[in-house]
């Protein structure tokens, strides 16, 4: 009994004195082989070469600061609870007084990190931010050996306070609020 009307009917077929030698396909085979030598390579060398980036690339997390360099972040936890892989973890604390230059609410997140392992970089953190403190760059996350040092905390995600050490987020912003 048939289950489909495409069936083939193998043949066996004899080969001949030449074709059992082997060299046609032998011969095949290389001239396939060397003219895959003078093609352009796929790979790059990436420490010297770069790929370009695509503008809508989302890669390492910042923590963005005010123009006064003041910490955005007001630890209300909804970039957490945003997040479908639960990546994000923090604790908040009450600004004490003299810290006004170091945060911009009276809540700020005392303990902010991110498990890059668990990390999805699908954007819906820097989405439910409502204070712009959050987003994804253009920055590719560096490999390593031990699995502690992907749990990324604030002293890896705050920006710097200086203007040279901000991190730019205008091209990712521009994108977002066009697709918006």
């Amino acid at each position: 009994m048939q289950l489909t009307n495409r069936s083939k009917v193998a043949s066996v077929k004899t080969l001949n004195w030449v074709e059992q030698l082997y060299l046609p396909a032998i011969i095949k085979g290389m001239i396939i082989t060397f003219s895959h030598i003078f093609r352009k390579k796929a790979t790059v060398r990436y420490p010297e070469q770069k790929r370009p980036i695509a503008n809508i690339y989302r890669g390492l997390h910042v923590l963005k600061r005010d123009e006064e360099g003041r910490e955005n972040c007001t630890a209300c936890g909804l970039c957490a609870v945003a997040c479908p892989a639960e990546a994000i973890t923090m604790e908040a604390a009450e600004r004490k007084k003299g810290e006004e230059h170091l945060y911009r609410e009276e809540k700020y997140a005392a303990m902010y990190e991110i498990n890059m392992l668990r990390c999805i970089f699908c954007g819906l953190c820097e989405e439910a931010c409502p204070k712009d403190a959050i987003y994804l760059t253009d920055r590719i996350l560096p490999s390593n050996y031990a699995r502690n040092r992907f749990i990324y905390g604030k002293d890896l995600l705050v920006e710097g306070t200086t203007p040279e050490t901000r991190i730019d987020i205008s091209g990712r912003k521009k994108d977002y609020e066009m697709n918006v």
